[in-house]
């Protein structure tokens, strides 16, 4: 919809995430009545802008609808393969050289992004997992620890507002990041508590960095990744004295083609920096085979990959149904596995991909 006017209501519907201009739109039905729950205000529109968003701005996911609100930017690379003519046609082997050839001469442009904290009330209404920003303790062990209701946003899915609601944000971490001040006009602004470049983003900038980003689009399907390096832990196996390097990566589809289908399988092509090829294959993603209809055209996870090799590549594809049983084969751009260690040790896969 189009925005023109920073005094428009809007509101969002709690079942489907589905968002409405108000008084413009005055009804919302779905199709099973028994699922509504009314429109509820959340506040007022803001113009859209081309600048960064500041830490505090509060905002609307434009594919998830979720309400959320910006702790701080990156500048990322975006490795388009749309927009540069990168798409793949060599299969098998040479598919595999012309990956990692294409790796090296894809040109980047700088696309911000945003680490944002999501409402905690609209977390059991969207097909994301902003409960999946994991990192690694700085212990002796290997757990992955998980902080709830974080999400990347890119500056394209951010519809900023200006809260009307008198608790206009839930989050454990809110109050602790963020603090308000008042305005002249008598609204809220909130700003950076010093924990918020202290205390979280300088301690936890090596797990939370976002440098790549990483979209194609096959058939009408278009997945977007995001990888991100956790760092490495020894292994705690007495036969293996090697170290574990772990990565976390978020996958985005999203439904261009205006009608309903579902991701049935995936398969996953890992390329270690010895040399060693692995393929990987399952059903769905993370235990489920989403649809992708016109409701409801995004779906985005995260998942983990472990090498016992400082470097590497992943690609693969997804395999999608259409409602009368055909299906099509989605591809997921390569991506770089990338750390910052030195070390020269062996490849080994220690965890199947989703």
């Amino acid at each position: 919809f189009k925005m023109s006017s920073v005094r428009v209501q809007l509101r969002v519907c709690r079942t489907c995430s589905a968002r409405r201009l108000w008084p413009r739109t005055k009804r919302h039905l779905h199709t099973d009545t028994a699922t509504f729950q009314r429109l509820i205000e959340v506040g007022r529109l803001e113009a859209v802008k081309t600048e960064e968003y500041q830490p505090g701005q509060f905002f609307l996911h434009r594919a998830f609808g979720y309400r959320g609100v910006v702790l701080f930017s990156w500048k990322a690379r975006l490795y388009d393969r749309d927009r540069h003519g990168g798409n793949l046609k060599p299969t098998g082997q040479d598919r595999d050289t012309a990956v990692y050839e294409q790796l090296k001469t894809l040109k980047p442009e700088n696309l911000t992004y945003y680490q944002a904290l999501v409402d905690n009330r609209d977390c059991p209404f969207i097909r994301s997992q902003p409960e999946a920003i994991t990192y690694l303790a700085e212990d002796n062990n290997l757990f992955l620890y998980s902080v709830a209701g974080l999400d990347y946003a890119s500056h394209e899915d951010v519809l900023p507002y200006t809260p009307s609601e008198q608790d206009p944000f839930r989050h454990d971490l809110f109050q602790q990041l963020l603090a308000s001040t008042g305005n002249q006009d008598g609204t809220l602004e909130y700003v950076p508590r010093d924990t918020l470049v202290k205390a979280w983003q300088e301690k936890n900038y090596s797990w939370l960095e976002l440098t790549d980003v990483h979209r194609e689009t096959t058939h009408g399907v278009r997945v977007t990744v995001i990888p991100f390096y956790l760092g490495y832990k020894p292994s705690h196996q007495p036969s293996n004295k090697s170290i574990i390097h772990w990565w976390r990566y978020s996958i985005r589809l999203e439904n261009l083609t205006g009608e309903k289908i579902q991701l049935r399988y995936r398969q996953w092509r890992i390329y270690g920096q010895s040399g060693s090829l692995e393929t990987v294959n399952g059903r769905g993603v993370v235990g489920q085979e989403p649809f992708l209809s016109t409701r409801q055209p995004v779906f985005q996870y995260s998942s983990h990959v472990s090498l016992q090799s400082p470097s590497g590549h992943m690609w693969g594809s997804f395999r999608m149904e259409r409602q009368d049983g055909r299906t099509f084969d989605v591809r997921v751009p390569p991506f770089t596995l990338a750390s910052e260690s030195n070390s020269n040790s062996n490849n080994n896969n220690k965890k199947k991909p989703d």
